[in-house]
């Protein structure tokens, strides 16, 4: 079972115009991801699947990246083109994996991708993601945040920007103990599954929250989520990048 990581990375950005070429600490926020990625034993090949000439030439000083279709509905199925143009020599099949790692996450932990590569030593495992427990109220109540909450087994019942489980005891928010986790927004997918998640119409709870995610448990499918101690930012907004700090 080969494992490929396909990180997508678009140059619009309705908060964060040219995100993926940001200056963190003197290192652009898409090479930060990429060296990351390139780390993880477990992964046999890393990519970055972009619409814009700016940040392929900017890629392809350091590492592998591939042009996409611009009006691709998600990250998501820019994954697959992305994957469908590598994959010309057939070297993946459809039993193989790909990984999707957000462009956003330049100090993802290499060992996080490979929990969620792991995840695939269950063959009725078809995607795998990650979350960790929430610590405060703030993170909680974060619409930025998004929350998950699964069944005694590991599987997702819910994604939600809002504070999922409801607490009638608002002071419980925050505590380690509860139920409801921080997801954090990497995923696995055999490639089979994923072709036929590209295939799904989009879904009315996927257009009410704005999470992808959703239209896969509308029409049924199982995402299985792993938990992960670490805990790194995001850069959603240009004010997260004077958050961060130089993390590897």
């Amino acid at each position: 079972m080969r494992a490929i990581g396909i990180i997508p990375a678009r140059y619009e950005s309705r908060r964060f115009p040219g995100k993926p070429l940001a200056d963190i600490h003197g290192t652009t926020l898409i090479q930060r991801v990429y060296d990351q990625a390139k780390k993880c034993s477990v992964l046999d090949e890393v990519v970055v699947a972009t619409d814009d000439k700016r940040i392929l030439d900017h890629v392809l000083r350091f590492g592998k990246a591939v042009m996409t279709n611009p009006d691709h509905p998600s990250g998501t199925d820019r994954c697959l083109e992305a994957y469908e143009l590598l994959n010309s020599n057939k070297r993946f099949n459809d039993n193989d994996l790909l990984v999707n790692i957000q462009g956003d996450q330049p100090f993802i932990a290499p060992e996080q991708i490979a929990v969620v590569v792991e995840a695939f030593k269950h063959q009725d495992v078809s995607i795998a993601t990650l979350a960790t427990s929430i610590k405060n109220q703030e993170d909680m109540k974060q619409s930025d945040v998004v929350k998950v909450v699964c069944d005694k087994n590991g599987r997702a019942l819910y994604f939600s920007r809002s504070p999922i489980p409801f607490c009638r005891n608002k002071d419980s928010y925050g505590s380690v103990a509860l139920p409801g986790m921080k997801h954090i927004g990497i995923y696995g997918f055999r490639i089979s599954t994923l072709k036929q998640l590209c295939r799904l119409p989009l879904g009315n709870l996927e257009q009410s929250e704005g999470l992808e995610q959703l239209r896969w448990l509308e029409n049924g499918f199982k995402v299985w989520v792993k938990a992960t101690a670490i805990d790194r930012i995001s850069i959603d907004r240009r004010e997260n990048i004077f958050q961060s700090g130089e993390t590897s």
